[in-house]
């Protein structure tokens, strides 16, 4: 392909991923479904589930139109092709077109569909409908849901295309095509997978992603997962009246130390180990007295005349928790990004030390 069209073809590639999956930069300059359709969605405050019923439908819409704007756009990036005459463009070029004008087309059906009888067909709608009472429709759940959302004392966290919102009766996760409902007093809730990073791209603190399986007791209702940070998990559980279970080996982080405690342990393990002389004995951490000692400090971040770090020479007398904890405890706490970057002094000789200076004992 020549230069144009490589270049229209990579731009408008990253354009199309950018919009659907729809990243920061994209809804600060408001360049979302959301933002360009707000005149006719309306307001989610006001009315939540009529909000998301218009919003899935013009999402789907839109995102069906993509390669079809692809195919108009190429006709001016590539004109020597004419591919504004489709009879005479390259048999794949024909295929292209055919595909972009199907997806629209599939995709105005399935809308039309979703919308008879004030769109009680919407995936949306019929799962409400589940949750009616006897000579009730969906409207009066719906309802009911408009007004908890309303309410200032609701749960909700997560990026726009995986929020997830707790109000009193229900649990709700919304995503970019789907709005997944349950109802609190029939769900049962498990946390299915922990997952540690060393680094938030937001924050570049350590972070902790859960998994948590959302399951109704109703069988006609499928389950869905919910993922958040392990900071937020104990307002998430304040909010729900069902306790939330955990699979075996999965150990929540509620807390920033708690956070920090394993990446220091983490970074530990990779620095230098320090070998203890066969006639000396370690006694039990004058810490906790629960366990015994089992890191040292050994100036290993630079040179012994370089930097801030000083040499200490103490025995090993800590644990590698505690000293953790006496990492953290003096720190910013209005400062977490600086933490594993700080130098503090040894709880016992005050001699400075870093995080490259913390040896595990061998």
């Amino acid at each position: 392909m020549d230069s144009p069209e490589v270049t229209f073809t990579l731009a408008y590639l990253v354009f199309a991923v950018c919009f659907v999956f729809t990243p920061t930069e994209f809804h600060s300059a408001g360049l979302t479904v959301q933002n360009l359709l707000s005149g006719w969605l309306g307001s989610e405050d006001a009315a939540f589930v009529p909000y998301h019923l218009r919003r899935t439908a013009a999402t789907l819409l839109c995102h069906s139109l993509l390669p079809l704007g692809y195919y108009v756009g190429m006709c001016f990036a590539a004109s020597e092709k004419q591919l504004y005459y489709p009879s005479q463009t390259p048999e794949t070029w024909r295929a292209f077109l055919l595909l972009a004008l199907m997806l629209p087309a599939i995709a105005c059906t399935l809308i039309y569909y979703w919308s008879r009888d004030h769109w009680a067909r919407h995936p949306l709608a019929r799962t409400l409908a589940l949750y009616a009472l006897p000579r009730s429709g969906w409207q009066a759940v719906a309802s009911s849901v408009n007004t908890e959302f309303r309410r200032i004392d609701k749960f909700a966290t997560g990026v726009p295309g995986a929020r997830v919102i707790v109000t009193d009766t229900w649990v709700m996760k919304v995503t970019t095509y789907r709005v997944h409902v349950a109802q609190q007093q029939d769900v049962r809730l498990t946390v299915t997978e922990a997952q540690q990073h060393e680094l938030s791209p937001d924050s570049h603190l350590p972070v902790q992603l859960l998994t948590i399986r959302v399951a109704s007791a109703n069988p006609a209702v499928p389950a869905f997962h919910i993922r958040l940070n392990s900071t937020e998990y104990g307002e998430l559980c304040e909010k729900l009246r069902a306790p939330i279970r955990s699979a075996a080996n999965v150990v929540i982080h509620q807390s920033l130390g708690d956070l920090f405690l394993e990446t220091f342990a983490s970074l530990v393990e990779v620095n230098p180990a320090y070998s203890v002389p066969s006639s000396q004995d370690l006694e039990a951490c004058i810490g906790c007295m629960q366990t015994r000692a089992s890191v040292k400090l050994v100036k290993t971040c630079q040179e012994a005349a370089v930097g801030e770090c000083q040499q200490c020479y103490c025995r090993p007398m800590w644990c590698l928790t505690c000293m953790g904890k006496w990492f953290a405890s003096r720190q910013d706490p209005q400062r977490p990004d600086t933490w594993l970057a700080s130098r503090v002094p040894c709880p016992t000789c005050r001699a400075r030390f870093c995080v490259l200076d913390v040896c595990a004992v061998r």
